[in-house]
């Protein structure tokens, strides 16, 4: 199952670029023999500034079809790692080829776009800026990987 990051903004060198990167590259090694990934980062901007609902269709225009669309909201879903490995596993399991995980901009994602979400993610009640979101996001699924996979980096 491909996995898509579709995030609002450019993630420009520096720390979060690195972070994210080890991330993805760790992900993708331990995923690929589970059936998970690759993962890919598709990063849109709204260069005209018209807000949250043009934000919403260029994310959703970045969303594969036919892709099991993730918001991640601080009003999602809380859920812990095992419980997170779990639902990529059953989506995997079930067939889907493509989930998308979609991170909005400064003011968060449309309700227009969430109402249209699969499933919605919280990292917690705390609003976190969205580019260290990409980080949790991208740590999450390498941990998910390793929890699916048997892997020693997870330990609950």
């Amino acid at each position: 199952m491909r996995v898509h990051l579709v995030a609002v903004g450019r993630l420009r060198a520096g720390p979060e670029r690195d972070l994210v990167d080890d991330y993805v590259q760790r992900f993708d090694r331990t995923g690929r023999p589970l059936g998970l990934g690759p993962l890919v980062e598709h990063e849109v901007e709204d260069k005209k500034n018209l807000g949250m609902a043009a934000e919403a269709d260029l994310l959703a225009r970045a969303v594969p079809a036919g892709a099991v669309l993730v918001s991640l909201d601080e009003r999602g879903k809380l859920l812990s790692s095992p419980e997170f490995a779990t639902l990529l596993a059953r989506w995997r399991d079930g067939g889907r080829q493509d989930v998308a995980f979609v991170i909005g901009g400064a003011d968060g994602i449309d309700p227009a776009l969430r109402a249209k979400a699969d499933a919605s993610v919280s990292f917690g009640a705390m609003v976190w800026p969205h580019m260290l979101v990409r980080v949790m996001l991208a740590e999450q699924l390498y941990r998910a990987a390793t929890i699916l996979g048997g892997g020693p980096y997870h330990r609950a």
